[in-house]
């Protein structure tokens, strides 16, 4: 995948260089940059940019930046040369054969440079946060596809996550280097922690599902699953942006929902199997399992200094939520755009009452109306702090947190978010007077 900009620069074209890398610094940050040593000396010494050192010029530097144009890795060559030596160099001619052959601007005055790099600020710049351990697909395959999809469309740096790589630092790299646009190509907790880095940014988030559930990007109507990875990618190219909300519980980001006592229980009891088996039907049928042996527990939630107590077995306080994250279906639906949190509270005294609300839930999912159980209240506010005792497990966008209590706040259009272009997105809606207790 083409990325790099290589520039090279002869002896006595250093002034020239250093003008034209500073008034354009702004572009070139945007980019890996290559360059023979002398140059790349030359540029980190006069600039914050620190390109990758090559050979020296008479070693064979422009040699090796010709391999990487056949190897398909430049988007373009920036070569400031001498005019009276121009027609003498093999190794020019060389790479301006093979700049030809790949179809790689190359610019040999500082008007063709010019020209390239005005190119090159109107282009779109991406960075892909790949996690290759998601889900049940080929990643491999994976990511040649997606990869074949936006490379045409846009310039597509990858970073491949590892247990010594989080998301959220691949992110602060992209936002540094001026990204056009960050995608997450995982599953949730994935795209919670890209989303998290990226919150406040306003550099829109790309979502191409590869989890279980993959419960945001459902949320927004974006599918998963290999056959619509296409698809997925297609709307990142399409570029329509939606301003969401998303959330913060004990200072930690939250883009989906916090869960509490039943939902953690699901989450942590969910073993791989059953998903590799079943995929997001796996937390439904762990759900229903687990509801009925679900013990209650005392529970205090506190909005705007009133506070109300419950015996519940499930608390779950969601920002943003797809039907098939159930627990969350108190209200029958979650707007992620409304600036207010939903929490649904459960609380069934019986085995068969716990049978019957897990019903109602889903009911309410697909009707997409409350519940009118008296064991399952909804409650909207943009800020909640819930304590339990005993103290319960939480989780967080698939991610385990710790235990209560937890403060969680809204943050009304924190995020910007690619979404199919046939998304309605309600209206903005003033959240005063929806804070109920």
């Amino acid at each position: 995948m083409a990325t790099q900009v290589a520039i090279i620069a002869q002896d006595g074209q250093q002034e020239q260089l250093r003008q034209i890398v500073q008034a354009h610094q702004s572009v070139l940050c945007r980019y890996p940059l290559i360059a023979p040593e002398a140059t790349a000396q030359e540029i980190a010494r006069t600039t914050t940019l620190a390109p990758q050192a090559l050979l020296a010029l008479h070693r064979g530097g422009i040699t090796q930046i010709a391999a990487r144009v056949a190897q398909q890795e430049v988007v373009a060559v920036l070569y400031l040369a001498d005019p009276e030596t121009l027609g003498q160099q093999s190794e020019l001619q060389t790479l301006q054969r093979l700049c030809v052959l790949y179809d790689v601007p190359l610019g040999l005055n500082p008007s063709t440079i010019a020209a390239i790099l005005d190119q090159l600020r109107r282009s779109r710049v991406a960075h892909l946060i790949f996690n290759p351990v998601s889900g049940q697909s080929d990643a491999v395959a994976d990511l040649k596809l997606i990869q074949s999809v936006l490379g045409s469309a846009m310039t597509l740096h990858v970073h491949k996550t590892s247990p010594d790589t989080h998301p959220a630092e691949l992110v602060q790299a992209a936002i540094a280097s001026q990204a056009d646009l960050v995608i997450a190509a995982g599953g949730d907790g994935t795209v919670s922690a890209v989303a998290g880095a990226l919150m406040g940014s306003q550099i829109p988030l790309g979502i191409i599902p590869r989890g279980t559930a993959n419960a945001f990007a459902a949320a927004l109507g974006i599918t998963g699953g290999f056959m619509q990875l296409r698809n997925a990618c297609r709307i990142i190219v399409e570029g329509k942006t939606a301003v969401v909300d998303v959330a913060r519980c004990n200072g930690q980001p939250m883009i989906l929902l916090a869960g509490i006592g039943l939902e953690a229980e699901v989450v942590e009891r969910a073993n791989r199997e059953a998903k590799d088996r079943w995929g997001a039907l796996a937390y439904i049928m762990e759900g229903i399992r687990q509801f009925n042996a679900q013990e209650l527990f005392e529970t205090e939630i506190e909005i705007e200094g009133v506070v109300k107590q419950f015996n519940a077995g499930a608390v779950t306080i969601a920002n943003a939520a797809p039907p098939t994250s159930v627990m969350a279906q108190g209200g029958g639906t979650v707007n992620a755009t409304d600036g207010l949190l939903d929490i649904t509270v459960a609380a069934p005294q019986s085995d068969l009452e716990a049978l019957g609300a897990m019903v109602n839930l889903v009911g309410a999912a697909l009707l997409r109306t409350p519940t009118s159980r008296e064991d399952i209240i909804n409650l909207q506010t943009r800020r909640v702090k819930v304590t339990t005792s005993p103290p319960q497990k939480v989780v967080v966008d698939g991610e385990m947190l710790g235990t209560t209590p937890i403060e969680v706040e809204c943050i009304p259009q924190g995020l910007a978010v690619l979404v199919p272009q046939s998304m309605q997105m309600d209206p903005e809606q003033e959240a005063d007077d929806h804070s109920i207790l």
